[in-house]
């Protein structure tokens, strides 16, 4: 693969968690995260992005949104568990996504709030695109993706190199 090829990023956020006597880390999904992580995998996989690679937080709800949200998939992409995604900051997600073999063309990183929504905004700049007008109007809630795209390799992916070419969220 040729990195003047675009390469395309999903940045997911985990789905409703509930609130139950446990760590923030071991928190699980409420039932409507349970439904939300299955029908935001069905819209994940309606984009038709063969995703090579998914890069999972390794919070209990983030585990059991991509659990949920991979079963919509046509094709199950490698999936590791990465400790540095739970309350990792948009540079330290920033530097991760570096770290991706340039043979790799798309990547789909499960986290959190406000990382991923932060490194939507600085990895995309302020266009005025419909995606970044439904973002900036809903915030990222729970369940929401971003999809963003850009060229060359993964070492060069940096503040304002990728274009926000859709936001979904499920309805309120």
């Amino acid at each position: 693969m040729s990195v003047a090829e675009p390469r395309r990023i999903a940045l997911f956020r985990h789905a409703k968690a509930d609130w139950p006597q446990v760590t923030d880390h071991e928190r699980p999904l409420a039932d409507r995260g349970r439904k939300d992580a299955a029908v935001a995998g069905r819209k994940l996989a309606d984009t038709g992005i063969p995703f090579d690679l998914a890069l999972c937080s390794t919070a209990t709800r983030t585990r059991e949104t991509w659990k949920l949200a991979v079963q919509e998939f046509p094709k199950r992409p490698k999936t590791v568990y990465e400790e540095r995604i739970y309350d990792a900051s948009p540079g330290e997600l920033i530097a991760l996504l570096n770290e991706t073999p340039d043979d790799l063309r798309n990547v789909l990183l499960i986290g959190h709030n406000p990382g991923v929504q932060a490194l939507t905004d600085i990895l995309a700049g302020e266009s005025g695109s419909a995606p970044r007008a439904t973002l900036n109007s809903r915030g990222f809630p729970a369940a929401a993706f971003a999809t963003l795209s850009f060229t060359g390799p993964w070492k060069a992916l940096e503040p304002g190199t990728a274009t926000l070419v859709d936001f979904w969220a499920p309805p309120e």
